[in-house]
C-alpha cells in the first residue's frame, strides 16, 4: 500500500501584500492543469468533475475554496515593487509538496505547505517569471538537468488534430506524400492515437492499421524520422491487457478495485503499476519493440496515471512509482531517442523527458464551449504556455502543442503567434493538402527548430 496522503499544512510565512496589486502564480499538477498568475483577490478554479479530479489534481483532491495551491512551487508578487517570494521544493523525487496561499483580512497572505519547501526572495524589480526562473535554475541542477543535456526538438507532423482516433494508415501515407509535394521541412512523422487496439494493447493494431512496423519503415524510407504516441500508464478496462493481467493495475486499498484513472481514449481506464516486475517488463518490451521498428521519437501521454495513489506491488509514493515508469521507458528507448511528456506531473519528470507539454490540448476554437479551464481550447493552452515560459531551456524544451492553421480554425493567427513566441517544439497537425496559401506559408515558416535558450532570464 502506498504512503498515506499528507493532510497537514504547516505555516511558512505571513506576507503583507497590496490587495489591489498583488498576484500569485500557482503551478498546476500536470501539463493540462490550470497554471496562471492571478490577482490575490481572485477566486482560484477548483475542479469538481470526477474525470478532472483524476486527471488534473494531485491526490485527486482540490484545496479549500478561495485558496491558491501550487504543486511544488508557488510564487507571490506582493505588489508595489516589493521583491517576489518563491516557495518551491528542492527536489521532486519522492513527493511534490503542495503550497497554499490564502488572503486574510488586513492584506496578509498566509502561506503554508504539506512538506518542506525553500523560501527564495527575488532580486528587487523581478517579475514573477524572472523569480520562478531563478528558483528553477537550482531545482534543475539538483534534478540533473544541465544546458548540455537539453536538445533542440525536431520538427513534427502529428495526425491527431485532423484525424483524431479515426486516423487510418492511408491518412498517414497521404500526408507523407504531401510533405514531399509541398517541400515541407518535417523531421518526424508522428502516428497518434488510433493505431492501437485499446489503451494498453499498444502492439496490437486497430482495424484501421494493417502493418504499423511497415508504415514506420515507409516513413524512414522517405528520409523522415518516425514518431509514435502512447498513453503507456493507462490500462483500459476493456483491453486484452487488463483481461489477462488485472493484477498489474493500481487498486484501492479499501475495496481492491482498480483506482479510477479517467475516462480516456474511448475507455474507462486504470493505472498501470510500474512497480510490479511483470508490468514493468511489459512496459519496457512495448518501447523496445517500437524502437526496434525504427521509432526514435516518442510522445507519452496521460502519464499522470503513473502517480495516482493506491495499492501497488511496492510500498512507494505515487511520485516514486511515476518516476520508476519514466526510468523504465527512458532506458527502453535509449538515450538517443527523443521523449516528449504530456498529461504529465511536471516537476518529477525533470531529467527524464527531452520536451514537455506545458498546457492543455488546443482545439479549432479559442474558448472551450464548456468553460472548463483545463479542457482543449487555444485560450486555455495560451494561458498555460505563457505562465510556464520560465521552464523552457531549464527543465526541458517547452511544447505549446501543435499548429492548427487550416482555414476553419478560429483565431489561427493568434495561435501561430503564440507558437512563434513560446514554441520550443514545433509541430503541425493539419491535413497538409487542406491548408490555404496563408496556412501553408505559416506552417513552412514555423516548422524550424527553435533554440533551447531559456525564454526568461532571472535578475541577478
Amino acid at each position: 500500500m502506498s504512503a498515506a496522503v499528507p493532510d497537514r499544512f504547516e505555516p511558512i510565512a505571513a506576507l503583507p501584500v497590496d490587495p489591489g496589486l498583488a498576484r500569485v502564480h500557482a503551478e498546476g499538477w500536470q501539463s493540462w492543469s490550470v497554471t496562471d498568475a492571478l490577482p490575490v483577490t481572485a477566486v482560484p478554479y477548483r475542479a469538481t468533475l470526477a474525470n478532472s479530479l483524476a486527471m488534473d489534481c494531485h491526490y485527486n483532491q482540490v484545496p479549500p475554496e478561495g485558496v491558491f495551491q501550487g504543486e511544488g512551487v508557488l510564487a507571490v508578487d506582493p505588489g508595489g515593487g516589493a521583491p517576489v517570494h518563491v516557495f518551491g521544493t528542492e527536489r521532486a523525487d519522492r513527493t511534490v509538496p503542495r503550497v497554499r496561499a490564502e488572503l486574510r483580512p488586513g492584506g496578509v497572505l498566509d502561506v503554508s505547505a504539506d512538506a518542506p519547501v525553500l523560501h527564495r526572495v527575488s532580486a528587487p524589480g523581478s517579475s514573477l517569471q524572472e523569480a520562478l526562473a531563478g528558483w528553477a535554475d537550482g531545482f534543475a541542477a539538483l534534478a540533473g538537468v544541465t544546458p548540455q543535456r537539453l536538445r533542440p526538438a525536431p520538427t513534427v507532423w502529428c495526425s491527431w488534430y485532423q484525424y483524431w482516433n479515426s486516423v487510418t494508415e492511408q491518412d498517414i501515407t497521404d500526408n507523407l506524400d504531401a510533405m514531399d509535394e509541398l517541400e515541407l521541412p518535417v523531421d518526424v512523422v508522428q502516428i497518434d492515437d488510433g493505431y492501437q487496439a485499446a489503451p494498453g494493447d499498444w502492439l496490437t493494431p486497430s482495424g484501421r492499421f494493417s502493418d504499423v512496423p511497415g508504415l514506420i519503415g515507409r516513413i524512414r524510407d522517405r528520409g523522415r524520422r518516425a514518431g509514435i504516441w502512447t498513453a503507456p500508464l493507462l490500462v483500459g478496462l476493456e483491453s486484452r491487457l487488463y483481461a489477462e493481467h488485472p493484477d498489474w493495475v493500481v487498486t484501492d486499498p479499501a475495496t481492491g478495485e482498480p483506482v479510477f484513472a479517467g475516462d480516456a481514449i474511448g475507455d474507462r481506464c486504470a493505472a498501470l503499476d510500474a512497480t510490479h516486475p511483470a508490468a514493468a517488463e511489459y512496459l519496457a518490451e512495448v518501447f523496445r519493440t517500437m524502437r526496434g521498428w525504427g521509432v526514435d521519437y516518442f510522445k507519452i501521454d496521460f502519464i499522470y496515471a503513473g502517480a495516482i495513489e493506491g495499492r501497488r506491488h511496492a510500498d512507494v509514493t505515487g511520485v516514486q512509482a511515476y518516476r520508476e515508469a519514466l526510468r523504465v521507458i527512458r532506458e527502453a528507448i535509449g538515450p538517443d531517442s527523443y521523449l516528449l511528456g504530456c498529461g504529465a506531473p511536471q516537476l518529477p519528470a525533470a531529467g527524464f523527458v527531452d520536451a514537455m507539454r506545458v498546457g492543455p490540448d488546443i482545439a479549432a476554437y479559442w474558448f472551450a464551449p464548456s468553460g472548463h479551464p483545463s479542457e482543449p481550447s487555444q485560450h486555455n493552452a495560451d494561458r498555460n504556455v505563457r505562465a510556464r515560459a520560465w521552464q523552457h531551456g531549464r527543465l526541458w524544451v517547452n511544447d505549446p502543442d501543435c499548429l492548427m492553421l487550416r482555414p476553419e480554425v478560429e483565431r489561427r493567427e493568434d495561435w501561430a503567434r503564440t507558437v512563434a513566441a513560446y514554441g520550443g517544439l514545433r509541430a503541425s497537425s493539419d491535413a497538409l493538402r487542406g491548408l490555404d496559401a496563408w496556412g501553408l506559408a505559416q506552417t513552412r515558416a514555423l516548422l524550424v527548430p527553435a533554440p533551447v535558450t531559456p525564454l526568461v532570464t532571472p535578475l541577478s
